[in-house]
């Protein structure tokens, strides 16, 4: 049986079993709903349990970093640098969008329509009325509410703000000067929930709020997600379509560590918030059967969990992707004596 347990703003997931095969993971809220997915199916195929700590980006790095799981999961690829004095191997799992979420009476789900740069004035706090001019400029004909914004973002270390503030940053100068992009960022404005699930909530609980969730997430609790006109100047409705014609240009393998940043991409079917998540481990496996599941695990639900991933608009990494990984997994994981594990 699956159990999800939403404490505070950190989910957990376990698959109850009788058997002792176990592997563990915790990061990024960003996967959290395909991977508990991926976990149910996988341990009805295999007996083998997936125990997943959604916890955010930074505390999976952390975590990983500590040797305390199997697996860290970050939204914000790690450089070349970084991976090397931590003796970590990363490898992307999963593609998704993030969206802006609104709470505003007589608001439809997709009707509103926002740009990079006005979003960008909204977290700087110079857009602070729901009426405003530059709102009102993108939605003619829309009747905006006279209503204070309030701005809502991610109190922990998240590959979610990373994606979000990168793009930002991308699109607009001041915002890239003052707030910038990173997983842990200093917000001028707003109050901050843990992980997606909090977001999510606080934006539900908080009337003229706005927020910035994993696609998933907004599909799943029925938020009013907005449009966002992406770089070739379309307004867009997010879906797993969007999300991959973001994708298609990424040149994977000639980044290290397989570090695509998909945001703010070329093409008028893009979605401009798009991004890999991404699963860290580390080179040498002190136990090797523990880590060679970890590999079987994603090894089977990239082939067979892209319907459970088009189910919530996730994106399946292409097939010359995930010879990529398979190719990073045979080279660079091994054990303590120097032997490959897959």
């Amino acid at each position: 049986m699956i159990h999800t347990v939403l404490a505070g703003a950190i989910a957990v997931l376990t698959l109850s079993s009788a058997s002792a095969a176990s592997i563990t993971g915790a990061g990024a809220t960003f996967p959290y709903p395909i991977y508990a997915k991926w976990a149910a199916a996988y341990k009805t195929a295999t007996g083998t349990e997936m125990n997943y700590q959604s916890v955010g980006s930074g505390a999976g790095i952390k975590q990983i970093k500590a040797k305390t799981v199997d697996f860290g999961a970050s939204d914000m690829p790690l450089k070349a640098e970084e991976l090397d004095a931590a003796g970590l191997v990363q490898f992307p799992a999963i593609i998704g969008g993030v969206v802006t979420i609104v709470n505003l009476d007589g608001i439809a789900p997709g009707q509103l329509k926002l740009s990079g740069p006005v979003v960008a004035d909204i977290y700087l706090g110079k857009v602070t009325k729901w009426n405003a001019p530059e709102i009102a400029a993108l939605n003619p004909g829309v009747k905006l509410p006279a209503t204070d914004i309030t701005v809502v973002h991610r109190a922990d270390s998240s590959g979610t703000s990373f994606l979000f503030t990168d793009y930002l940053s991308k699109v607009d100068a001041e915002f890239k000067s003052t707030i910038g992009a990173g997983t842990a960022v200093k917000w001028v404005t707003g109050v901050g929930g843990k992980g997606n699930e909090g977001v999510a909530a606080n934006v539900q609980r908080i009337k003229g709020s706005i927020g910035y969730v994993e696609w998933a997430y907004a599909k799943k609790n029925k938020m009013s997600h907005t449009q966002l006109q992406n770089r070739d100047g379309q307004f867009l409705q997010p879906d797993d379509d969007a999300f991959k014609a973001a994708a298609a240009n990424a040149d994977w393998a000639k980044t290290a560590g397989l570090a695509v940043i998909l945001t703010d991409q070329p093409g008028k079917a893009a979605w401009p918030i798009t991004g890999a998540s991404y699963i860290l481990m580390h080179q040498a496996q002190a136990d090797a059967a523990k880590g060679k599941e970890v590999l079987n695990f994603f090894g089977w639900s990239f082939k067979n969990g892209a319907a459970a991933a088009a189910e919530l608009d996730y994106v399946p990494l292409p097939a010359s992707v995930v010879k990529l990984v398979e190719g990073v997994w045979k080279v660079q994981l091994k054990d303590t004596a120097g032997k490959a594990i897959y």
